[in-house]
This record gives C-alpha cells, structure tokens and sequence, in this order.
C-alpha cells in the first residue's frame, strides 16, 4: 500500500470533477491512494468517482460526509487515510487541475524532511486566457504579500514560522503533523489560513514547492469579485452573496 494518500472533498461538482480525476490519472507518480469525500451532493459527484473508481489506475476510496463545509470534508478524507495507513497526505479540490508532477512534487519535499508543503496555484487554462492568467498571478502574489505583513500573523503571536501563502486546494503534510495539531477546522470555508495558523504554531518545517503545480478555478472570484473575495478569505463572509461558488 502507498504511503502516499490524496483527498478531494466535492460539493456538487458533477461538472467538472471529471476533468480534475483524469488529471490524477495523469500523475506521473501514480503510486498513491485517492479519497473523494463527496460532500452533501445533489448531484452526481459521487457516482461520477464511483465510476473513474472501476478504471482508475490507483485505488479509489469514495467517502460521504454529511456535514456540509469543506473543513469536515477535509478532515474527514485525512482522517481516513491515517487510520487506513496512509503516512503522507496531499490534498487538491474537485474544481481544480493538478498538473502531471503534482503528486511527485508532493511526495518529494515530504520525503526531504518537509512538514508541510504549499504549492503554487495557477488560473485555469480552460477558463482564462493569457491576460486572465497574468492577472491572477498578481492577485495571488498581492495576497501573499499582505499575509506576510498583516499584523495577526506577525511570530510574536506564538508561531514558529514566517507566514507562507498557502492554498487549501494545492497543499501536502506528513499525517504526524495532521494529527498533532488537530487537524482541518471542521467548518465551512475558508479554513486555509487558519489550518495555516495552526501548523506555524507546531513546527518551522513549511516549504513551498514551486513544482507543485495545481491549476485553480476562479468561480468564486469572478461570483464576488475582487473585494467580495478579499472579505471571504478575512473571515469576514461573503457580503450579499448566497452560497460558496465553488
């Protein structure tokens, strides 16, 4: 059995969970488990992984978890890897596109002594062009830089590493760290900052591995635009907008 285990909470993704599973298939390190946690769906989602499960060149585990929020989604999927043996975790989301070194990228830096591990994100190809890219890079680098200066995560709060951008849908962490500091926030999103927040509070192993390459859709930011968005990831919840578009 692989050491090596990735989960992907889902929540109503008929439409596009095909294309991130196929992207799996595609890893040029297949030597891994995979866990869909399909996530109060009304749609199809879990029998779209029922049946990639029937030819997937891995293991497929299919989960459902019935307390909405990506959180309990998540934790439930690693939870489940860890009891099943899993002893290195990477996770990505059902809107997104890993590309082909994603999984070996992850595996390598978590072998090399990496706790936990962030990945850099990428607009979608099939959703944007050139430009559209560009200028998703800049907001990602624009958010990164204000997680570095915002005062609530400077050390003197007690953490024991520099603050990092992290993406909760392109990430990886050892299961002995996962557990020892409680693991994903069983909520609703966002819980990439906090899970962040609680990590730096444990240990200084985080790095980010520009190989790990995940290419994330931009509903949501194009659902609450830029400012609409920016409150969303501050906790601050998404002003007139109904429900996560994601």
């Amino acid at each position: 059995m692989s050491a090596l285990w990735v989960v992907v909470p889902a929540h109503q993704e008929a439409a596009r969970i095909g294309t991130t599973l196929e992207a799996l298939a595609s890893q040029r390190d297949r030597d891994f488990t995979l866990v869909v946690v399909d996530n109060a769906s009304g749609d199809s989602t879990a029998g779209i992984a029922r049946e990639f499960a029937r030819r997937a060149p891995f293991p497929v585990h299919v989960l459902t978890e019935r307390d909405k929020g990506v959180g309990c989604a998540v934790d439930t999927g690693f939870r489940y890897a860890v009891e099943h043996g899993a002893t290195l975790l990477a996770r990505t989301d059902a809107d997104c596109v890993p590309h082909p070194g994603w999984t070996g990228a992850a595996r390598a830096a978590l072998e090399r002594g990496a706790g936990m591990v962030c990945g850099r994100i990428e607009a979608r190809r099939d959703e944007h062009g050139p430009l559209g890219r560009a200028g998703f890079r800049a907001m990602v680098a624009l958010a990164a830089f204000f997680g570095r200066i915002r005062p609530a995560h400077r050390r003197r709060h007690g953490y024991l590493a520099p603050y990092r951008m992290h993406a909760g849908n392109n990430m990886a962490i050892t299961a002995r760290l996962y557990e020892a500091v409680g693991g994903m926030p069983r909520r609703p999103s966002p819980t990439d900052r906090l899970f962040l927040n609680r990590v730096r509070r444990r240990t200084t192993a985080i790095v980010h591995a520009r190989d790990m390459v995940v290419e994330n859709s931009t509903r949501r930011l194009r659902a609450y635009g830029v400012v609409g968005t920016a409150r969303w990831y501050l906790d601050k919840g998404p002003g007139r907008h109904g429900e996560d578009p994601r």
